[in-house]
């Protein structure tokens, strides 16, 4: 199986359940591993063969940019949706966190996998 990796993303939405997450962006990062659907790619060398990472980015970022989440969970499952859906992937790995959201802590998160691996 040959994955592609996204490390470190950062996305900004709207997410939390207190009444000033609901109205003011948070800076989240993500990290994904995304299973190709198959591995003409190695073989071909052209990007019509290949999962295009900027195309995922850029299409996370649109969605995200536009919508409200009241958990990570949430969120987490809606990325990984898209990206088993909208690229065609088998597999997906999708961490997502908050940056700083508790005292004394780098980040928070949660960690999925969805669809099946070969």
């Amino acid at each position: 199986m040959d994955i592609i990796f996204l490390r470190e993303l950062k996305v900004v939405t709207l997410i939390g359940i207190y009444e000033w997450e609901k109205r003011v962006p948070q800076m989240l990062q993500l990290d994904l591993d995304i299973a190709l659907p198959n591995s003409r790619a190695c073989h071909s060398d052209d990007i019509k063969d290949a999962l295009d990472y900027a195309q995922v980015a850029q299409h996370i970022q649109t969605v995200l940019s536009d919508g409200h989440f009241s958990l990570l969970e949430t969120l987490a499952e809606h990325i990984a949706q898209i990206i088993l859906k909208d690229f065609n992937a088998p597999w997906v790995k999708v961490s997502v966190a908050k940056l700083q959201a508790i005292r004394n802590c780098k980040q928070v998160g949660i960690c999925i996998e969805r669809g099946q691996v070969r």
